[in-house]
């Protein structure tokens, strides 16, 4: 059993991805060729924004939308406490602070009671000037974006959507990484919409901002490549990866998505009652990067029984960012991250992905079950 079965997904887009590689090794434009072009604009109609502009990954995703922002020295950034270290990483890159943010226990996302106090803490402090909001749609659901953005209206901040987890996820009809002021995304293998490589991109409806993360994706680019009018990276998605993400696509949209919620949901038909599930909020659809549990006092127990069985399992996250060494230094609590703490100590990560059969899904749950009695 895979946690992530890439191998299947390969297998069963084999022809269209073949061929997309083909005609870009045919066509032997690597970089800023036409599928890019193709992606960018396919993405953007997708999500419903105007403005789509690929990237190497997703953590270059995060910096491009604080530099556009110009984000530097004294701001602080929010960021929940509990997610993939990238989140808040990106923050000491453009030299602000990266404050946390506790979560809530049924999603997993950013707590918006806890995202005020840590604002109105910051501001009574008065060391920092609070400037964004990076809320992340972790394990494929979205944000509790209507309240957090009531908040970042409130205090007048910028909202950055890190949808690297959520691409495909939406609230209503409104679809994820088209929440923020700015969004980005992230097509890592293993992600909701993955590449075979690393590979990202940001995602708005405001042309200055667009503009200026085009230039700083290319070394700060003027009106071409050798004409350099600021500092900037180098940040760019290979033709190839944007040819298999096209290939992908189609596959994605109208098979996948309907797939991870059918194992979710068969998940939580074996589980519900005696096992504390993933909440998916009313309205609120889920990309379903993962399927997560908690398992207080047997987690660990657990995963090694799961092993025992061929069964994968992984933890997302063991360690709250805040217990993080490199972030310590410069930073303080804000308001209490107790939710954060605990799940890390309880929380597991399923296999989950479009291609997991029934009798797959049963065995896990069977095996879970077991030790719960």
């Amino acid at each position: 059993m895979e946690f992530r079965d890439l191998k299947a997904q390969y297998l069963n887009n084999r022809t269209a991805i073949d061929n997309a590689i083909q005609s870009v090794l045919l066509e032997s434009r690597f970089i800023g060729g036409e599928p890019v072009r193709q992606l960018e604009e396919k993405l953007a109609e997708y999500v419903g924004v105007r403005h789509c502009i690929t990237c190497a990954n997703g953590t270059d995703a995060l910096q491009l939308a604080l530099m556009a922002w110009g984000i530097g020295e004294n701001d602080a950034v929010f960021v929940p406490d509990f997610t993939f270290f990238s989140t808040a990483e990106v923050v000491p890159w453009v030299r602000a602070v990266p404050v946390f943010v506790d979560v809530d226990a049924d999603t997993f996302n950013m707590s918006a009671k806890s995202l005020e106090e840590a604002i109105l803490a910051v501001t009574d402090e008065g060391r920092l000037v609070p400037k964004a909001v990076i809320a992340v749609d972790l394990f494929g659901q979205p944000a509790d974006f209507p309240a957090i953005r009531a908040i970042t209206q409130k205090y007048d901040m910028l909202l950055l959507e890190d949808g690297a987890q959520g691409f495909g996820g939406k609230i209503g009809d409104k679809m994820a990484c088209s929440f923020g002021d700015i969004s980005t995304t992230s097509f890592f293998p293993a992600k909701p919409l993955g590449c075979y490589g690393d590979g990202g991109a940001v995602f708005t409806n405001n042309d200055e901002w667009a503009e200026l993360i085009e230039s700083y994706k290319v070394h700060g680019k003027g009106d071409n490549k050798y004409d350099n009018v600021r500092i900037g990276l180098n940040s760019r998605l290979d033709t190839i990866q944007a040819a298999i993400l096209l290939a992908k696509f189609g596959v994605f949209v109208n098979e996948e998505i309907d797939a991870v919620n059918e194992t979710a949901c068969l998940y939580s038909k074996y589980l519900s009652e005696v096992i504390d599930i993933p909440a998916v909020k009313q309205n609120f659809v889920s990309s379903w990067a993962q399927y997560t549990i908690k398992m207080p006092g047997v987690r660990d127990r657990l995963k090694d029984i799961l092993a025992q069985n061929d069964i994968p399992s992984m933890v997302y996250y063991p360690k709250p960012l805040h217990e993080q060494k490199v972030l310590m230094t410069n930073n303080k609590m804000y308001t209490d991250l107790n939710t954060a703490s605990m799940l890390s100590q309880t929380v597991l990560s399923l296999p989950m992905h479009p291609y997991m059969s029934a009798d797959e899904i049963d065995k896990v749950a069977q095996t879970i079950l077991k030790v719960k009695k």
